[in-house]
């Protein structure tokens, strides 16, 4: 019986051969426990796994975002889209039974606007500011009530000839009102306005143009009544 049986003390020789069996045992166990963690499929092995690196399935990290690519051609058909459907633009005129001058002096009082543009519940001039002003738009269109709010810049005039503006807050919107002496006791009024087609009307923005055509049209009869009682 050798020595490691019978309890006495190892010799040199043995104790090497012992230590080698050892090493090679648990060196055997490693392989196969990494073996059937790296096979193993399960949450319970992957669990294992993590923990085992000293962290856990539930700390990892999350996955990078990876953002859903356009094609090229998708993104040149949304640029044309907007092209045609951003801004729409609309040309309204009519003959005036008053002077260039009166009835351009009657248009440069932005504040009397209501009197004869009935989609515009307010207009106001900026205190300390004479170049700007503050619109109110009002109107009722496809069963639905709306409301838009925008500031303009006056430009410069041409006194008795040109009116123009340009929104720099809100409703995006410019236009001009211009003044051509007809004789004595008229004159013909053109206004042509362009405008943004907001977010609401997007998916009925071909209806846009004709609808606000009409309000501008009818404004513009409106304030031919009007110049005839002033």
């Amino acid at each position: 019986m050798s020595s490691i049986s019978s309890g006495t003390a190892p010799t040199t020789k043995s104790a090497a051969c012992f230590s080698r069996i050892q090493k090679s045992a648990t060196y055997s166990s490693r392989s196969m426990l990494l073996s059937s963690l790296s096979s193993s499929s399960s949450p319970a092995s992957a669990k294992l796994l993590n923990s085992s690196n000293g962290s856990s399935s539930s700390s990892s990290s999350p996955k990078p975002f990876r953002p859903v690519m356009r094609s090229r051609e998708a993104d040149r058909l949304e640029e044309e889209r907007l092209l045609h459907v951003q801004w729409q633009d609309i040309t309204v005129k009519m003959v005036v039974d008053a002077p260039a001058s009166v009835a351009y002096k009657l248009y440069a009082d932005r504040e009397l606007f209501p009197k004869w543009l009935p989609f515009l519940s307010s207009v106001e001039a900026v205190e300390g500011s004479p170049d700007l002003s503050r619109y109110l738009v009002k109107f009722e269109s496809f069963g639905k009530k709306f409301e838009y709010y925008f500031l303009a810049k006056n430009l410069e005039p041409i006194p008795d000839r040109k009116l123009h503006w340009r929104s720099i807050e809100g409703f995006a919107n410019r236009g001009s009102v211009r003044f051509f002496h007809r004789g004595p006791s008229s004159c013909l009024v053109e206004i042509n306005f362009s405008f943004e087609v907001p977010h609401a009307f997007a998916p009925v923005a071909f209806l846009m143009k004709p609808f606000m055509e009409r309000l501008i049209r009818g404004g513009l009869e409106s304030f031919a009544a009007f110049v005839k009682t002033t």
